[in-house]
C-alpha cells in the first residue's frame, strides 16, 4: 500500500481503518487488526517499513474461519506500530479516537479494533495481545477485550509469525456478543450458562486508589464472593515477561531499525531490545512456568482471578507521547501472557468517570467458563459499552 493511500484511508476512517473492505457473507460485521493477513491486501502493520508488502497471499486462519462462518469483514483496523506498543499513537497512519474518553489515549496495541467497537461500527473486532494489546484498549475504551488461552485461535497468518506470548482474540461493546464472537473465530469454543454464583479470587496490586476501589465496588455490586489471593511471581514476571518479548521482537523486526521511516518510538524498544541476553530469557522461561504453577494453584480454589486491567485511568495523549514511560501502563497484565491464562477486561465504573477496567483471569483452556462469569457480572452490573455511534 502506498505511503498516500494508507494515510488516505486512515484519516476517512478518523484513523481507526487503514483499509476498508466489503467480503464474505451477511453475517456479523467484522473488523481486522492490519497484523493479520487478509487474501489481496498487504498486511501493513501501520507502519512505513511496510509501506510497499506485496498482498496477502491468504488468509489468515482466523480471517478464513470467520468468512467460512458467514461473517462480513468491513476493515483492516490501525495499530500501534508494528503491534509494538501500548498507547495506540502513531505518527504514520495516525491514532485512533478514543470515543469513551476524548483525548485520552485509545491503547494499543488494538487500537483500531477497539475503537471500531466502541463506536459501534462493527459487531466485533479481532485483534492480537502480546503483552495487553487487546486488554489495555478494551480498558481504555471502555468495552470487553478477550485474550484467549496461549494457542486456543491460530495464529498462522499473524505477523510476526513466531511469538510465545502472541495471541489473537475478539473486542466486544457486551460479554454476551464476546462469547458469540468467540464461537464464530474458534469453532471449538462452546458457550456455557451464566454462572449463579461464583467465587473471585482478588489479587491485590499496586494500582491508584479510584482504579482499585471502582473493581471492589463492581465485585461487591455483582455479589461475588471475594477472597485474597497472592502470587509471589507476580512482580517479577513483568519484567520477564518484557524480556521474552523484547527477545522475540527482536528476532522478527531487529533489521528495520535502520529504516527511515521506523517511529522514534519503535525503533528505541527495539534497540533497546537487542540487549535482552539469552540468560535473561532462559530466566524468565523459568519463571514462567513458576508463574503458571501458582496461577493454577490460585485457580483450584476460585473461579477467576480479578484486578484492574490498568493500573490507572487511561492517561492524555499529551502524557503518553513518553512511549517508555507508559510501559508502566501494563504492570498488570504482562504477566498472563507470560503464563499463557485466558484474561480478559470488562468495563466497570461511572459512566461519567474515565474508563476502568476489572480483569478477569481464568483457567488455561477454559475460556468458555471465563466469558460465562463475565456475562454473569455484566448482567449484574446492568453495564455495556455506551452507544457513541447510531446503529
Amino acid at each position: 500500500m502506498a505511503r498516500g493511500a494508507a494515510l488516505n484511508d486512515a484519516a476517512a476512517g478518523a484513523a481507526i481503518y487503514v483499509r476498508r473492505l466489503a467480503l464474505g457473507g451477511d453475517g456479523p460485521r467484522v473488523a481486522i487488526k492490519d497484523s493479520i493477513d487478509v487474501a489481496g491486501v498487504p498486511t501493513g502493520m501501520a507502519s512505513a517499513s511496510f509501506a510497499d508488502a506485496p498482498p496477502a497471499a491468504s488468509h489468515a486462519d482466523v480471517v478464513r474461519t470467520l468468512l467460512d462462518a458467514g461473517c462480513r469483514i468491513v476493515g483492516k483496523t490501525n495499530l500501534h506500530e508494528l503491534a509494538y506498543g501500548i498507547t495506540g499513537i502513531n505518527g504514520y497512519t495516525g491514532t485512533p479516537p478514543n470515543p469513551r474518553a476524548p483525548g485520552r489515549i485509545p491503547g494499543g496495541s488494538s487500537s483500531g479494533s477497539a475503537v471500531a467497537v466502541a463506536l459501534g461500527e462493527v459487531d466485533f473486532a479481532i485483534g492480537t495481545d502480546t503483552g495487553g494489546s487487546i486488554r489495555v484498549p478494551a480498558a481504555c475504551c471502555g468495552i470487553v477485550g478477550l485474550k484467549p488461552s496461549f494457542g486456543r485461535i491460530s495464529r498462522r497468518g499473524v505477523i510476526p509469525p513466531v511469538s510465545s506470548l502472541d495471541c489473537v482474540g475478539p473486542f466486544a461493546r457486551d460479554a454476551a456478543t464476546l462469547a458469540r464472537a468467540m464461537a464464530l473465530a474458534d469453532p471449538s469454543f462452546r458457550p456455557v450458562p451464566s454462572p449463579a454464583r461464583f467465587t473471585i479470587g482478588r489479587l491485590a496490586v499496586n494500582a491508584a486508589g479510584p482504579v482499585d476501589a471502582a473493581v471492589d465496588a463492581a465485585l461487591a455490586r455483582a455479589g461475588a464472593a471475594v477472597e485474597p489471593v497472592t502470587l509471589p511471581s507476580f512482580s517479577a514476571a513483568y519484567q520477564a515477561s518484557l524480556d521474552v518479548l523484547s527477545a522475540e521482537n527482536w528476532a522478527a523486526f531487529g533489521h528495520l531499525t535502520q529504516a527511515a521511516g521506523l517511529g522514534a518510538d519503535v525503533r528505541s524498544r527495539l534497540l533497546a531490545a537487542r540487549e535482552v541476553t539469552p540468560a535473561r530469557v532462559a530466566a524468565a522461561e523459568t519463571l514462567r512456568r513458576a508463574l503458571r504453577a501458582e496461577i493454577d494453584a490460585a485457580l483450584e480454589r476460585v473461579d477467576a482471578l480479578a484486578l484492574p486491567t490498568l493500573p490507572e485511568h487511561p492517561p492524555t495523549l499529551q502524557r503518553a507521547a513518553d512511549a517508555r514511560a507508559s510501559l508502566a501502563l501494563t504492570a498488570l497484565v504482562r504477566q498472563f501472557n507470560l503464563s499463557g491464562h485466558p484474561a480478559l477486561s470488562l468495563p466497570v465504573g461511572p459512566a461519567d468517570d474515565p474508563p476502568v477496567g476489572l480483569q478477569l483471569v481464568g483457567r488455561h483452556g477454559d475460556d468458555a467458563a471465563l466469558v460465562a462469569l463475565a456475562c454473569a457480572l455484566q448482567e449484574r452490573l446492568g453495564a455495556t459499552a455506551p452507544s457513541t455511534a447510531s446503529r
